[in-house]
């Protein structure tokens, strides 16, 4: 097949690579000229494991091509999927300006029978507003050339992004048509071989989907915070109760890990938005009200568990932070629980030393050079000369340290773990002030 993509960011770049790599044609179109020459010469604009390699090999292969000619790039596949950002506005909305400006260039420039296909995240009642766009666009040309609309929500996980295309659990698409719903099995035969994977819904049915199970996700995690701010309180380990509750099928284990908060491009945008969304047909999500509530009240207490350990003075004292990131294997600090930390801790005087497998760029995009933020290149020059070190990403590179060289590298053993990667009964053992989330006591060196 031939197929167009509009937007070359995190989800457009992703799905084209993944679509190309199966033999179909891809023209991925986007705005920004800058990025399109970077793709063109080989340059990814994102860190996500595998992607460089899939884009240069598809690029190769003369599969996959880039543009900045929207005209070219309606002209191109029966198929134009739409990929582009959709910011949260200021009232915690999705930001549809850029969806529909894609909108109205297809229905601008096709020739002939389209499907837009909606990638991005979009709230329920999308695909009504992309059809009207289009239309009132070929309206203004005089035309009434024939187009489908449909909902294709992307599940694509930063770090795990390929393998989520290429071997996810479902492919979602929202439409009443036959005939689109025989151009998606085309498009996606490739990856529906092993088992049926495709499942179709209404249009409206499919964009809720996307929005109710980044919402679950983000509710077990803010859940499982809540739970361990009240074992901290009772003298419990809700490592030993994440398992015991884990165990239960009904449960399992997956995104009921206690932290520092969830971060990202998804987690926070999408919980907004759909209590947004709840807001305008005059019902008041209460829980999603709450999810967001317990995820902004979590990302304050690495701040919190410092200022304790300093009696509530952090003027001067210089802070180790190990990673940026907010998850590992994705440089995206959107949202990040570490920028909430180091943006406290220059309110308060505090020094930040910091190193990050892969966000370091993003970091200085995002700071610029300043006195009180200084990037190292490794996890012990961190924490040289530092008065403290906070983990806020669980980065494999700081799954495993030596207590003792901590203790003696550190000018004040405190260690604020925002990811319980540790034994707090070995760091206690080393002689470190270890606070943990969760995890009994906050002071494991009492």
């Amino acid at each position: 097949m031939q197929i167009t993509i509009f937007g070359t960011g995190y989800v457009g770049l992703v799905t084209g690579a993944c679509l190309s790599d199966v033999g179909h044609e891809v023209l991925c179109m986007d705005v920004d000229a800058a990025k399109i020459a970077r793709l063109e010469a080989g340059e990814i604009p994102i860190y996500e494991p595998g992607l460089e390699a899939l884009v240069s090999h598809n690029v190769a292969e003369g599969r996959l091509r880039f543009t900045t000619d929207p005209a070219a790039a309606v002209a191109f596949g029966t198929l134009q999927f739409i990929a582009v950002g959709t910011p949260p506005d200021e009232d915690g909305s999705a930001d549809l300006q850029y969806v529909l400006a894609v909108a109205r260039t297809i229905g601008e420039h096709m020739d002939g029978y389209r499907v837009i296909v909606d990638k991005s995240t979009v709230p329920v009642g999308t695909a009504d507003r992309v059809r009207e766009a289009v239309s009132g666009a070929l309206a203004a040309r005089g035309s009434e050339l024939e187009f489908d609309v449909c909902s294709n929500p992307e599940f694509l996980k930063e770090g795990a992004a390929i393998e989520d295309f290429t071997h996810g659990a479902r492919i979602i698409v929202g439409t009443d048509s036959p005939r689109v719903e025989a151009l998606m099995r085309e498009c996606y035969a490739p990856y529906n071989r092993h088992h049926e994977k495709l499942m179709f819904m209404d249009v409206r049915s499919a964009e809720l989907t996307k929005y109710a199970a980044n919402a679950m996700l983000a509710t077990k995690i803010s859940f499982m915070n809540e739970i361990a701010n009240l074992a901290e309180r009772l003298g419990a380990d809700v490592e030993e109760v994440r398992r015991g509750i884990g165990s239960d099928p009904r449960i399992g284990y997956h995104f009921i890990y206690p932290g520092c908060g969830y971060g990202g491009s998804c987690f926070p945008k999408d919980v907004q938005a759909l209590a947004r969304t709840a807001g305008e047909v005059a019902y008041r999500a209460e829980l999603l009200e709450a999810v967001e509530a317990v995820n902004h009240r979590q990302k304050a207490t690495l701040f919190a568990k410092l200022a304790q350990a300093f009696d509530g003075d952090l003027s001067g004292k210089t802070v180790a932070l190990w990673g940026l990131a907010f998850k590992p294997n994705t440089d995206d600090m959107r949202e990040a629980p570490s920028r909430v930390l180091m943006e406290a801790l220059w309110a308060a005087g505090a020094r930040v030393q910091a190193y990050d497998p892969e966000a370091m760029d993003e970091c200085r995009r995002l700071y610029g050079e300043r006195d009180d933020l200084v990037l190292v290149e490794g996890r012990e020059a961190a924490v040289a000369g530092a008065d403290a070190l906070v983990i806020c990403t669980e980065w494999k590179a700081f799954r495993s340290v030596d207590f003792v060289w901590l203790r003696r590298t550190l000018t004040t053993p405190v260690v604020i773990d925002g990811r319980n990667l540790y034994d707090p009964q070995a760091a206690r053992q080393a002689g470190l002030l270890y606070y943990a989330v969760g995890r009994g006591a906050s002071l494991a060196g009492d």
